[in-house]
């Protein structure tokens, strides 16, 4: 292995960013980057980096591979935090958390009360020709293209659906029905069962039940459920894991520290 170490730039004096690049086996030629601090302490990734260093300097547009800042990166943090403090300023905190579903108004007539200072007057009503207000067909496709990122700003892998659970409607792939689906679960208190009537696969613009998810009518069964309950123990099996890896590397770096400081103190 080739070992480089340069002084970085980007942290604090004495940070130190070091290039290992692969000589031999399938990934010859790709390289691995760490970084060490002051005292000598290496770290292996970006979530250990900001663990280390907290409060004392903002690293989400620190690019952990180059050792630079990001400039987009650090433009879009500060408009971003002049836009929070402004809102913060004026005590309008941005605290929507509702779905971009654009309301549009009713077509059909709706019912009028007109009110006058006249004795004899009655204010006639009829809830039951009450109409819902109509929702737009398809918002679910503007969740496209959002994802979710860690804080190693890795993508956040999304889970696979069930062969039984298909789309409805023009370009509804995978990603789409994944975020009508959740979305429905988080709006709505009603039973999710997908669209029962057949006719909605040959017009899905007239015959789309605007309350249910882009998917077709389904039903979940007792070996659907038992498939889940094993890969929630498996999830939680490789959670353990992680855990316990990680911990016996934080222990392996304090006695390989502690063992740097008592060399030093011997040397003196």
């Amino acid at each position: 292995m080739e070992r480089k170490r340069f002084e970085c730039s980007a942290l604090p004096s004495g940070w130190k960013r070091e290039e290992v690049t692969r000589k031999s086996g399938l990934s010859a030629g790709k390289s691995d980057v760490y970084y060490y601090s002051p005292s000598g302490k290496k770290f292996r990734s970006k979530p250990q980096l900001a663990r280390y260093l907290g409060n004392s300097m903002d690293l989400s547009s620190f690019d952990f591979r180059t050792g630079k800042m990001l400039i987009s990166k650090l433009n879009k943090n500060r408009q971003r935090l002049r836009f929070d403090s402004a809102n913060q300023v004026n005590g309008k905190p941005d605290l929507n958390t509702s779905l971009p579903v654009r309301q549009t108004a009713s077509i059909f007539k709706q019912p009028v009360t007109k009110v006058t200072n006249h004795p004899n007057n009655k204010v006639k009503m009829d809830p039951q020709k009450a109409v819902e207000q109509p929702r737009q067909l398809f918002w679910e496709k503007k969740l496209t293209g959002l994802n979710a990122f860690d804080i190693a700003e890795e993508i956040i892998k999304t889970m696979d659906l069930p062969k039984g659970l298909q789309g409805v409607g023009p370009g509804c792939t995978d990603e789409t029905l994944l975020s009508a689906i959740a979305s429905a679960l988080h709006t709505s208190s009603n039973p999710i069962t997908g669209q029962l009537s057949a006719a909605v696969e040959k017009n899905p613009g007239v015959w789309l039940n605007t309350s249910q998810p882009l998917c077709k009518a389904f039903m979940v069964t007792d070996e659907d459920i038992r498939k889940q309950e094993e890969l929630v123990q498996q999830v939680r099996k490789k959670l353990e894991e992680a855990l316990m890896a990680d911990m016996l590397a934080h222990a392996e770096e304090s006695g390989k520290e502690t063992d740097l400081v008592q060399d030093k103190e011997d040397d003196l």
